[in-house]
């Protein structure tokens, strides 16, 4: 079985993808972390997040068991994620790596912006998760802030703001919910009552 959860940031969709994975016993892949290891790449080496071409090959020697989450988080690779992701050639780059890893016969969790439209369009169950533009800077403030990053609320919604705006007009793989998605609106549940109805929706698909 493959889940894909589709939603813009600081959704909720990732701890819910790492919870339907572990309750189903699937692999679970948070795909902006792709995008992240991109950006953190190119910074890494000196190189503008401006160029496509040397985003691609980045892209292209991505390795999924050498991703380094700690060095991923935080707000600067967020937002320098949300800039190489608009790129056709790093998107491209990482389509094959993103089916693959969907393939797995154990069953698999894949969550980000384009699964159930783009990566995996015949996935069994497709999840569209969202929430308000100011409780999800609610949450990804609180995120930082207890990482010790020092960052305002305002600064963390206009952010928001700005990467809801890049993901939903880029030209290739825009943000929006595939036709029969399931829609999960979580502005006012807490993690358990997402999961919960998130584990409904899967269940009775799988009927």
């Amino acid at each position: 079985m493959i889940i894909a959860i589709d939603g813009p940031a600081a959704s909720g969709k990732g701890t819910l993808g790492k919870r339907l994975a572990a309750h189903y016993g699937f692999a679970h892949l948070d795909t902006g972390l792709l995008y992240r290891a991109v950006a953190r790449a190119l910074v890494d080496a000196g190189k503008p997040l401006d160029d496509e071409g040397e985003a691609a090959i980045a892209a292209r020697k991505l390795d999924l068991e050498c991703l380094d989450e700690e060095r991923l988080r935080g707000a600067e690779m967020g937002e320098a994620a949300s800039k190489v992701a608009a790129f056709p050639r790093v998107r491209a780059a990482l389509v094959q790596l993103q089916r693959a890893f969907a393939a797995r016969p154990e069953g698999a969790v894949l969550d980000g912006r384009d699964i159930g439209t783009v990566i995996c369009p015949d996935a069994d169950v497709k999840l569209f998760v969202t929430a308000s533009a100011e409780e999800r800077a609610g949450r990804r403030f609180r995120e930082l802030a207890a990482r010790g990053d020092a960052i305002t609320y305002d600064e963390v919604l206009a952010d928001i703001r700005a990467r809801d705006e890049r993901d939903m007009n880029r030209p290739v793989a825009p943000l929006r919910p595939a036709e029969d998605a399931r829609l999960l609106d979580t502005t006012e549940m807490d993690i358990d009552t997402a999961f919960r109805a998130a584990v409904a929706i899967v269940d009775a698909a799988g009927r």
